[in-house]
């Protein structure tokens, strides 16, 4: 698997996508069918893109990357930090890349309501047809979702990046995966670890020895 077509195939051919293309599909029908298209679209879109590097940064580092609690005496950890436990154990196994169809059923209608009860203070500043943008808020969403499992997914195929912005963020998760597990913790992009102070210079950074195992983290 080196080209980009034959990335793709093997992408399509996971559990997951399928559910995301469809949530796409549909969305974008009930939005095409809504109308009242304006410029509140075009904030609503840079709003979401602006705040994805956070986000994405925060749910690695909170949920990804938790740490196990106890709990009436019991040791507990969270589904998404022992799944991704095993994603480090196995990084070059493609089929523990991708969010799992569960994952997909729970995380869609999450954004969904995010998005919806975000649009009512929004629609204090905005004004306009709430429902119409807060559609499209859930349709860009949806999209970055399905754009973050693509991008993940290629980085950890034997796809080699030629565009300098994907050797970019393909060289830091190689490094998230390899070097250091505490840095690095971008997927799409490199902001958040700008913004936040986790992208140093990887000469600067030991080598961690948990980086495969997250033994630290448990």
């Amino acid at each position: 698997m080196v080209t980009l077509g034959e990335c793709a195939r093997a992408f399509w051919r996971q559990p997951s996508p399928p559910y995301l293309l469809g949530a796409v599909a549909v969305v974008l029908g009930l939005r095409l069918a809504q109308g009242s298209w304006s410029w509140r679209d075009v904030v609503m879109m840079a709003g979401l893109v602006g705040v994805t590097p956070f986000v994405e940064w925060a749910i690695h580092v909170y949920m990804l990357h938790a740490r196990p609690f106890t709990l009436f005496g019991r040791s507990l950890e969270m589904l998404t930090a022992r799944e991704h436990r095993a994603h480090h154990e196995a990084p070059g196994v493609l089929d523990g890349v991708l969010l799992p169809v569960y994952g997909v059923l729970v995380f869609l209608p999450m954004i969904a309501l995010v998005d919806w009860a975000l649009s009512f203070p929004i629609a204090l500043v905005l004004g306009g047809p709430r429902l119409a943008y807060a559609t499209t808020g859930v349709l860009v969403s949806f999209v970055i979702l399905a754009s973050y499992e693509w991008i993940h997914f290629l980085i950890h195929t034997p796809y080699r990046p030629k565009g300098r912005y994907f050797r970019a963020i393909w060289r830091n998760h190689r490094l998230h995966h390899f070097k250091n597990e505490r840095y690095w913790f971008g997927v799409t992009s490199t902001v958040g670890d700008r913004v936040i102070g986790t992208l140093p210079d990887q000469r600067s950074v030991p080598r961690s020895a948990t980086a495969r195992s997250l033994q630290a983290e448990r």
